[in-house]
């Protein structure tokens, strides 16, 4: 931990760290969804949709990494449980009970507008009080508005397809 790296942080150190922890526990569990949905997905287009869960998920997981260095800078523990991760979560877990392409598509585009509203609240409470999280939350949320729109776009061309 560096000690100046945390003293420059303009508010509670220790509610940053809650904040990024349960980002960190929604990033896992965005991950996971993204995997086993491209596992399990069945339906019309269900290849172009495995190519984009895929993406998402590596992505998801490029977050949590960054989320967690984020953490251990500002001299916290990540999350060291899948059940903390549970408990922590603000957007939650959609299992892939229906595998039909259209499921898919909606609990995925419900999971990204969830994580717009975290990493916006996110931005919003720490602000220039914390320089180095804001640009990583800038950078998340910018990936989860494209994950969103990318997501939208498959289920116009799905729904436009199921219709003719």
């Amino acid at each position: 931990m560096g000690t100046k790296g945390r003293e420059i942080v303009g508010m509670n150190v220790d509610h940053v760290i809650e904040l990024l922890n349960k980002a960190f526990a929604d990033e896992w569990l965005a991950y996971y969804q993204y995997w086993l949905g491209a596992k399990v997905i069945a339906g019309p287009m269900k290849d172009a949709v495995i190519a984009e869960l895929i993406q998402h998920a590596a992505d998801e997981l490029r977050h949590a990494d960054m989320v967690a260095n984020r953490i251990i800078q500002l001299g916290g523990t990540p999350l060291t449980t899948p059940q903390q991760w549970f408990k922590m979560s603000t957007c939650g877990y959609d299992e892939p009970a229906d595998p039909f392409v259209k499921m898919i598509l909606g609990q995925n585009i419900k999971g990204e507008q969830c994580a717009i509203s975290v990493y916006n609240a996110l931005l919003q409470e720490v602000g220039m009080k914390d320089p180095v999280t804001y640009n990583m939350a800038v950078q998340i949320l910018q990936d989860e508005v494209m994950h969103e729109e990318d997501l939208q776009a498959l289920l116009e061309d799905l729904n436009f397809m199921l219709k003719k």
